[in-house]
């Protein structure tokens, strides 16, 4: 799954490059179109009382993003047992296809009272989503 973001110029620092920081917000931009591709949206997640936070996140710069750049971000799913799940993302300019960093994310999923689910047992509309897009 493919996500676009067209670089703003807040986000870039006093050398006229993108923050590092910023990369890890892209991320989370491209966390959230993934999953309306694997057919719900967070929104709804949150709705129906469940939250996935992040338990870590990586990312490995290889080479400098400019504002005004777009880049693509490819996100996948590394790991998925319906407790945890595990992504990767692959961020490259648009144009020109350059690597621009690569990142992995993984997050567990909680109820409204903090308890670690398994979407296996209740949630089986967010279940079956990520087994359709880790299968691929």
């Amino acid at each position: 799954m493919k996500y676009e973001h067209k670089t703003q110029y807040y986000e870039t620092d006093q050398m006229g490059i993108i923050h590092h920081s910023n990369y890890i917000r892209w991320f989370e931009e491209a966390r959230v179109d993934f999953m309306d591709h694997c057919g719900f949206s967070y929104a709804q997640m949150e709705k129906d009382g469940l939250i996935s936070p992040v338990l870590s996140v990586s990312c490995e710069y290889k080479t400098m993003t400019h504002f005004g750049d777009t880049v693509e971000i490819e996100t996948e799913i590394l790991k998925y047992n319906s407790v945890k799940l595990e992504l990767s993302y692959t961020v490259r300019d648009k144009e020109t296809g350059e690597l621009r960093c690569i990142g992995k994310s993984s997050h567990c999923f909680l109820d409204r009272q903090g308890n670690v689910v398994s979407l296996k047992k209740g949630w089986d509309k967010y279940h079956q989503g990520f087994l359709k897009e880790s299968v691929k």
